[in-house]
């Protein structure tokens, strides 16, 4: 080797030794501020250079540079604050980084199959807070409601796991589904509740939903408008619902358990009479009808009415325990994050002998098989069961008379009312009958990912959906129901598999430094099926069997059993795209195949549009003080609806029997018309927001304004029985669905969000507010309303909101003098007087009544969140304004005839010496009129959730090897503000029917609540 050769080798081994001379080490931790847990993954770069690294699984970082101080860096963190640290010598750095909670413009939500940032968002998406969820329900929907803006949430029965109704941005349709479309860690599923239902119990069914432990939740994000909701085409018109659960975080592992134990009862009950103001009532009615009343003869019990008698409502209700243990085990390694968790949920309900308890597990599990293949998947399992309040329970509990007993005098029941009602007892009903459902699901995915070049993946996913219902009834000869039969057993399943296949390819790539794209394309299949049988039998010599022996049965009854199926092939695309980050651009197009339709109508088509516009970004805004963000947004776009029965568009058979020569023989005969051109509801809408930061985004706002058409209307017309199509067998006209009518809705939405103190103490409010005009604009040729059933109060009405009013106006009671202006049959003084609408001197339902509308002005929901030294207070208030509720309780309850008991207002009736009052005189007429007087004011103000919770320091509990332990208690609908008489403002009868909405007839009362809670940490 020559000199020269040997003198460039030293010269490069002096340069390289003296580069890492001169290469220097700057060391330290980031940490959480609040907790003072260690940030696993948090960037320390240097600014204005690319030489950066990321924290380790203790928050600890390493950062070698040859660059001399002084020198800036930057420690970043999603959700938290950036910092800037300047350094002007090296050594060993403690970081504190302050969470975020602002609006985090580089915080990623989940969309439709895939994620955004939120700044390059240009739909309307809403996602629930932090304290929101940590509310103690049974269903994912219940958190909903008062805290995503545009959001109505209905709980239309308090049963333990019972009915909840969501209505996103008013109603579209009238005899189709409403509901949104939930996606569960991207399956996408509609809340069909005849998933739970096999035909069998009696009451409020249970809601499917019901099967999620909404302790696994992450995230839940609402999808809004068209450009937000049209991926998801034909499902997409009610608003979607996006549910990600929790998973590892790579780097971190920890154990943990939360619980939380707690006491239900009734927020109100009724005020009705006793028996001695019942026994005079009835003696009245008698009278002032012309007759006269004794008591009946009774054995082995005696009837009360002197006294207090039976108080029903404080015999049923109780003060029932709810309790949830939720134990979760999350890990993460470089290539994979584990989930796995578990939870015991039972609630028993404020009514005797109700309850609902789930048993729920879920795996989650994300690998990195390679650096170009990503494997995850999310199984949950769950197991319920619920006993269910037989139906009518609650409204027979206010009218059975107070002089009945519940226990005969050897300590058995009472079965039936011996006065002219007929009523059961309602407390042996509750606790003898069994009316119980047991439900087993299993909702799971796999998918794989490969990234075939930078920026550009392919996702196949496959899903399924499996729904186990198993429904038990057994009515025993010692109640009322099942005393004629001898007993009577019902058993009946229904299984329903779905399964799904996702195949998408997604590129996402910043093409320069002012622009970016991202976009999908992707072909989906679903189909599900389902089968279900029902058998029946009566007639048993014991009741010691329940409904475990139909075979011991005397009486055999027809079973019957079910098959349907329907399937949907999707195609779909979107782009966004996204200029020098100030001009943003959505296009989304999908093609939706559905057997439910038509052959030449199966295929819609659902395009939508978006623009936004970051002006924060432009350079003329830079001089603006205290607008921290500003960003416009306009979409358009058309999304669908086809949740209807299958095969509505086919000629359905039904089973008929015939006679003939004295023998019956079975057969077949159509009951429908087909209608091949059956096709899609279509709804087109408009939205224009805008997001606003002020004061570095210490106060954020989101307003929008909305305007959709609904049409093509999935309308039912019933067929008239003169074609013979009617299911005479099964005892129901045959309707045919046809594309008629058209529904509009428009309405503001506002959002704002502050961060009042940021100190020692924090101090944070959130308002969400929202007003939604519903209006029906065309019902079919020729039809300008629909009215479901003349003892309904209900209407359609071309011109009105849906779920409307239809009702008599009162005009006093009756004087001596008056003219008798009622169609009831007390026309004498002291019966109600109505207002002659049209003139012709009668009472009439074609010319006499008016339509009144039920839907609220606005809902609004207003949380308040402090934090101080451990100590964290949430206050969360829920209010709805103006909206109207027909009090069929109060109907039934002011009839006035004897047979049942009655309110307490009628103390005041009008006698002749009592002329000056409102309300009608006792009278044995048993028909209610439907008027306006059972309308109310259903306004309320509600302490919806509050939370007092300390968490232990960390200094302490590291001692037992705990990272963190939380103290938590708190009550949900502690108070409620409102001028509504009846048990609750927030119900709805039927909560599934659109029409007969807002009805309050003896629907299972909902509950206020108290609990003591802990989460910790491991």
């Amino acid at each position: 080797m020559n000199n020269k050769l040997l003198k460039l080798i030293f010269m490069l081994v002096l340069a390289f030794v003296s580069l890492k001379t001169n290469a220097q080490q700057l060391t330290g931790k980031i940490i959480d501020s609040r907790t003072k847990e260690p940030i696993i993954g948090a960037a320390i770069a240097i600014k204005g250079t690319s030489t950066g690294v990321t924290t380790d699984v203790n928050g600890k970082f390493t950062l070698k540079t040859s660059q001399k101080p002084p020198f800036t860096i930057l420690a970043t963190f999603v959700g938290y604050k950036k910092k800037e640290i300047e350094i002007v010598e090296f050594e060993n750095l403690s970081i504190s980084l302050i969470e975020s909670k602002g609006q985090r413009l580089d915080e990623v939500i989940v969309v439709g199959y895939g994620t955004q940032k939120r700044s390059d968002i240009t739909g309307s998406i809403a996602s629930v807070p932090l304290e929101i969820k940590a509310q103690p329900v049974a269903s994912v929907e219940r958190l909903l409601q008062g805290s995503v803006a545009g959001a109505i949430v209905t709980q239309t029965s308090g049963q333990p796991g019972g009915g909840v109704s969501v209505q996103i941005r008013g109603n579209n349709s009238i005899t189709a589904g409403s509901d949104p479309l939930y996606v569960i860690d991207g399956f996408p599923i509609n809340n069909d509740y005849s998933l739970n239902d096999a035909g069998v119990t009696n009451g409020s069914k249970i809601n499917p939903l019901s099967t999620i432990n909404t302790a696994d939740i992450e995230s839940i994000d609402v999808l809004k408008d068209a450009s937000a909701t049209a991926i998801y085409g034909s499902r997409g018109a009610n608003g979607v619902v996006i549910v990600t659960t929790k998973n590892g975080t790579k780097g971190k592992s920890s154990i943990n358990y939360d619980a939380y134990y707690g006491v239900q009862e009734v927020i109100r009950t009724l005020p009705v009479l006793n028996a001695k103001e019942w026994w005079a009532l009835r003696k009245d009615a008698a009278k002032n009808s012309g007759k006269t009343t004794s008591l009946p003869s009774v054995t082995g019990y005696s009837l009360d009415t002197s006294g207090v008698g039976t108080d029903w409502q404080a015999a049923a209700f109780r003060k029932a325990a709810i309790q949830s243990h939720s134990l979760s085990i999350l890990s993460g390694s470089d290539k994979t994050r584990l989930s796995i968790s578990g939870n015991y949920f039972k609630q028993d309900g404020i009514l005797q002998n109700t309850d609902f308890i789930r048993y729920s597990g879920r795996f989650g599990l994300d690998h990195d098989y390679s650096k170009n293949f990503k494997i995850t998947s999310n199984i949950s399992v769950s197991n319920i069961k619920s006993q269910v309040a037989p139906a009518a329970i609650v409204a027979n509990l206010l009218l059975t008379p107070p002089a009945l007993p519940v226990y005969k005098d050897d300590g058995t029941f009472v079965v039936n009312s011996p006065f002219e009602s007929g009523l059961q007892n309602p407390i042996n009903s509750l606790y003898n009958q069994l009316n119980e459902t047991i439900t087993n699901r299993i909702l799971g995915n796999v998918a794989g990912e490969y990234t075939l070049a930078d920026g550009l993946k392919a996702k196949v996913l496959f899903g399924i959906d499996i729904v186990d219902n198993k429904q038990n009834r057994y009515l025993p000869s010692s109640t009322a129901e099942g005393l004629a039969l001898s007993g009577n057993a019902i058993v009946g399943t229904v299984f329903t598999s779905n399964w799904l296949n996702e195949n998408t390819l997604s590129y996402d790539k910043e093409l320069d430094a002012k622009n970016k794209i991202n976009a999908v394309v992707g072909f989906t299949a679903q189909q599900s099926k389902a089968k279900g049988t029902v058998a029946e039998a009566a007639g048993f010599a014991t009741d010691a069997f329940s409904y475990n022996n139909l075979g011991t049965g005397i009486t055999a009854r027809t079973p019957s059993s079910l098959a349907s199926a329907w399937s949907l092939a999707s195609y779909l695309g979107r782009v966004n795209y996204v200029h020098d980050d100030k001009y943003l651009l959505t296009l989304t197009l999908r093609a939706d195949g559905s057997s439910r339709f038509g052959d030449g109508n199966k295929w819609g088509y659902f395009p939508s549009a978006a623009f936004g516009w970051n002006v924060s970004n432009e350079k003329f805004f830079q001089d603006i003080k205290n607008v921290s963000s500003l960003k416009l947004r306009l979409s358009a776009g058309s999304t669908g609806n086809q949740n209807i029965p299958s095969y509505q568009s086919l000629s359905q058979l039904s089973y008929f029997r015939y006679n003939f020569s004295n023998t019956t023989v079975s057969g077949y005969a159509p009951n429908s018309v087909p209608n091949p051109n059956l096709g899609w509801e279509k709804t087109f809408q408009i939205d224009g927001g805008i997001d606003v930061g002020l004061f570095n985004n210490r106060i954020t706002l989101v307003a929008d304004y909305y305007y959709k058409k609904t049409t093509d209307l999935l309308l039912t017309r019933t067929v008239p029985g003169t074609s013979g199509l009617s299911d005479f067998y099964n005892g129901q006209a045959s309707v045919i669905y046809q594309n008629i009518g058209a529904v509009a809705n428009q309405g503001f939405e506002l959002y704002v969000n502050s961060h009042n103190i940021d100190s020692d103490l924090k101090w944070n409010t959130t308002l969400v507010y929202s007003n939604n005009s519903n209006k029906i604009l065309d019902l079919g040729a020729g039809v300008d309303q629909i009215i479901p059933s003349i003892s309904s109060p209900s209407i359609a009405k071309v011109g009105y909101p849906l779920g409307s009013f239809i009702v008599y106006q009162t005009d006093g009671i009756i004087q001596s003098g008056d003219a008798a202006l009622t169609p009831q049959a007390n026309k004498s003084p002291g019966g109600q007087k109505y207002k002659d609408i049209n003139g012709d001197g009668v009472i009439t339902q074609a010319g006499d009544r008016v339509v009144i509308s039920n839907q609220p002005a606005f809902t609004a929901g207003l949380t308040n969140t402090f934090n101080y030294k451990g100590f964290d207070l949430a206050v969360f208030f829920q209010a709805s304004i103006g909206g109207k509720i027909y009090n069929a309780n109060r109907a039934n309850l002011e009839l006035g005839t004897g047979y049942v008991n009655a309110s307490t207002v009628l103390l005041d009736r009008w006698t002749t010496t009592n002329t000056n009052t409102d309300v009608k005189a006792a009278y044995q007429d048993p028909a209610i009129t439907i008027s306006d007087r059972f309308i109310e004011d259903a306004t309320y103000y509600r302490l919806k959730n509050v939370s007092l919770g300390y968490t232990i320091p960390s200094k302490i509990v590291k001692k037992a090897n705990i990272k963190s332990l939380r103290i938590y208690v708190s009550a949900q609908n502690a108070l409620t503000w409102t001028n509504y008489s009846g048990y609750d403002p927030e119900v709805s009868l039927n909560g599934q029917s659109l029409i007969n909405k807002g009805i309050d007839q003896g629907v299972y009362p909902n509950n206020k609540s108290y609990q003591l809670g802990l989460s910790l940490s491991f």
